[in-house]
């Protein structure tokens, strides 16, 4: 007779966790987007507005903002002239670029496209 698996519960609850602190980040709308923007390299304000398409200034505003507050975003102003303001991964960010990379494959395999 075989046994159904048996998981550790406290591995179950420490992932959990880990994916709602992760997805309370990521799972609002632009941030994935926003940061897969920035895997090439640095980018000023108006570069990354330009590049999102349907993507506000407000929003990307406080989204820069909030991925900046989180450490996945490093800003640096220089101080010019002119003051210019550019936006970066951090190690952290970094860190996370397979993973994106990895939702952005599954999605093209497993989900129609908008309007398809």
């Amino acid at each position: 007779m075989a046994t159904a698996p048996t998981h550790d519960m406290h591995e179950c609850v420490r992932s959990d966790a880990a994916l709602t602190r992760a997805f309370t980040i990521l799972g609002k709308r632009w941030s994935a987007v926003v940061l897969g923007s920035l895997r090439a390299g640095p980018a000023g304000f108006r570069e990354l507005s330009r590049a999102i398409d349907g993507l506000s200034d407000s929003v990307l505003s406080d989204r820069l903002s909030e991925l900046t507050k989180e450490g996945l975003v490093a800003r640096t102003v220089d101080e010019g002239p002119p003051v210019t303001v550019s936006y970066e991964l951090t190690e952290c960010g970094k860190a996370l670029m397979p993973a994106l990379h990895q939702i952005s494959q599954w999605a093209d395999e497993h989900l129609k496209p908008e309007g398809g």
